[in-house]
């Protein structure tokens, strides 16, 4: 078994109720548009772009380790990740460039989303994986990829 295969199958041990399930498909996007919102409002070292802020370090970052799992993961986050950053990028300009305005949007999306996965989480009767390891924090949205790739038939 290949270690995606692994790892989807670690994580999905602790997300088996329906409730937690659906709870963690609005959440867990949630989570990561709040993170790259939280992190888009951070001064970079250059004027903020698109392509200069502190979340397209994050999601390069979050690519290369999507790459050693598996390249269909990888293709599908650069898609989604890539349509995250432009989105909060677009709420940015928005805004007229108030990255605290960003901050203050990820913060209130980002606290309401973990509410909802602590939610599930005591539902399902499980502790979140990634208590155990961090690195489930990465698997989650790749979790939630995977059933899609199965539903249109692409295997990753």
């Amino acid at each position: 078994m290949s270690k995606i295969d692994l790892l989807l199958e670690k994580y999905g041990e602790s997300h088996q109720n329906g409730i937690n399930k659906l709870i963690h498909w609005v959440c867990v996007p949630s989570i990561m548009f709040s993170l790259f919102g939280l992190l888009y409002s951070i001064p970079f070292l250059t004027e903020r772009t698109l392509y200069t802020n502190w979340a397209t370090v994050l999601l390069i970052f979050a690519l290369i380790y999507y790459i050693r799992l598996s390249l269909p993961m990888f293709l599908g986050f650069v898609l989604i990740g890539g349509a995250m950053v432009y989105g909060v990028n677009a709420i940015y300009e928005m805004s007229f460039g108030d990255a605290k305005m960003v901050a203050l949007v990820s913060v209130i999306i980002f606290v309401v989303a973990w509410i909802g996965q602590f939610i599930g989480h005591k539902i399902e009767g499980k502790k979140p994986s990634f208590l155990e390891d961090l690195q489930f924090l990465l698997v989650g949205p790749a979790w939630l990829l995977h059933f899609i790739y199965k539903k249109v038939g692409i295997s990753y």
